[in-house]
């Protein structure tokens, strides 16, 4: 198979769901304007070059439905020819779906393609407007329906991750994103237009434009204390908290990928490779587990080991399972290359969005580190987890 060649990987900032500075932008204005961007910011490549685009979205329906994978290339304006899917493995979902982009490159099928992912949370809440669990089904696997923060406090049981513990992954995750936010770190985000209604004197709305252009859920004042002072939100005495919890974000994200002809062709700089891709299944009340089984799969794919990786973005939803994963992984001793910017707890986890948004992050950082192999991987609801290997380009 041929390479894939990954051109750029932007993102729009991630803003706090219902209260962030995006939660008055329609989804299909996120996302248009992050695959614009990401033609702009690719070079010589022109939008009619790009033969399919693929947008991974957890909840596709309502302001994000209809096949926004096909909509948003004609809002963005590219021509009538750019063809487009959605994609849905939930948390995945942005993965998966530059997996698939990659996957048209590599077998010869495109010569560019876009990944990317989108998520509203303000606009589509979190398990849709209006679900319908199968009724006999569910008496037998009521867990594939259960809260993922239900899932974050069985892995905290089962696996003797204590609520010191979340806590301590929390803080450092918010004061991680913090510094990085002060040292200008995040070079991935795309200054972004956003919506909002002004109230006026006359008591009508007007909608006016701003730029956004930082994650605003960044919590740089939060203290241990401060933390341990929350209540439990899922469980009587339990454990997971909002404060050890991933942010519900808004936000979106687009990768352009190119086959080496591409490459030499319209004289691109890439930024890297995506070497390989896998999914595996794991039990759906526990799914936060889903990295510790996905990474293993993925370096046995590749051939290579933990100690061949040089950075990790591991996505996480909860501090219980991503700490758990990176205990059974044996990565405790190498949290200095783990989410490096901080996390979802404090960055936030737009769903069918975060895994095309932690790829800009993951390639961002592996460029101005200069390092060679990066692995990004996170849980999936239902039961699942991802992970996905890229090799920097010299």
């Amino acid at each position: 198979m041929r390479d894939a060649y990954i051109a750029t990987s932007v993102r729009t900032p991630g803003c706090r769901r219902g209260k962030g500075a995006l939660k008055d932008t329609r989804p299909e204005d996120l996302l248009s304007f992050i695959m614009k961007a990401a033609v702009e910011k690719a070079g010589k490549i022109e939008p009619k070059e790009i033969d399919d685009v693929m947008i991974g979205c957890s909840f596709p329906e309502a302001e994000q439905g209809l096949n926004i994978g096909r909509l948003a290339t004609q809002i963005a304006g590219f021509p009538v020819t750019v063809s487009g899917a959605t994609v849905n493995r939930f948390c995945s979902s942005g993965l998966e779906a530059i997996a698939l982009a990659s996957l048209r490159v590599m077998a010869g099928w495109s010569e560019v393609t876009m990944g990317g992912g989108l998520e509203s949370m303000t606009y589509v809440p979190m398990g849709g407007n209006l679900p319908r669990p199968h009724p006999e089904h569910s008496r037998v696997h009521a867990n594939l329906y259960a809260s993922m923060g239900i899932t974050a406090e069985n892995v905290a049981n089962r696996y003797n991750v204590t609520r010191e513990d979340q806590d301590e992954f929390a803080y450092h995750s918010q004061m991680k994103a913090a510094k990085a936010q002060k040292e200008g770190l995040f070079t991935e985000i795309v200054p972004t237009p956003a919506a909002r209604y002004v109230l006026q004197d006359n008591g009508t709305y007007k909608k006016e434009t701003f730029i956004q252009d930082f994650d605003d859920g960044v919590r740089a004042t939060t203290t241990k204390e401060g933390l341990a002072k929350l209540r439990a939100v899922f469980a009587v005495n339990g454990s997971v908290t909002a404060g050890n919890s991933s942010q519900t974000t808004d936000g979106a994200a687009a990768t352009i990928i190119a086959s080496g002809e591409a490459v030499k062709k319209y004289g691109l700089k890439p930024i890297a490779k995506l070497k390989m891709y896998t999914t595996v299944g794991c039990e759906p009340d526990e799914m936060g587990v889903g990295p510790r089984y996905a990474i293993p799969k993925l370096l046995d794919l590749a051939g290579m080991k933990t100690s061949d990786i040089g950075l990790w973005e591991i996505n996480e939803a909860f501090a219980s399972q991503a700490l758990y994963c990176i205990r059974e992984l044996g990565l405790v001793d190498s949290m200095d290359k783990i989410n490096i910017n901080g996390g979802a707890v404090a960055l936030g986890h737009p769903l069918g969005c975060t895994g095309a948004k932690l790829c800009a992050t993951l390639l961002a950082n592996m460029q101005r580190k200069g390092v060679k192999y990066g692995v990004e991987s996170m849980c999936i609801g239902g039961g699942m987890g991802a992970a996905a290997l890229f090799e920097l380009c010299d």
